[in-house]
């Protein structure tokens, strides 16, 4: 990952759109998350699945922790 550090908050109107960029000397695919004023891409190049797996697993884990499924944070739950 390149330098950059930022901070946005996502809300129940934030949207997530996967954009394939397929190409046969450099495939890769843009995760990007949109809203009010920001938008963010993470670029995911081949051999990069393991990570945006990851990724998933890390945003299921801060949801059970705002639904109070886990430890941490009290939410809705």
């Amino acid at each position: 990952m390149n330098d950059l550090s930022l901070s946005a908050h996502i809300n129940a109107e934030t949207r997530i759109r996967v954009v394939p960029f397929p190409s046969s000397a450099y495939p890769f695919v843009s995760l990007r998350l949109e809203g009010d004023g920001i938008e963010i891409a993470l670029l995911a190049a081949v051999g990069s699945a393991d990570i945006l797996r990851d990724l998933a697993t890390a945003a299921t884990e801060a949801a059970d922790t705002l639904d109070g499924n886990s430890p941490g944070v009290s939410g809705r739950g």
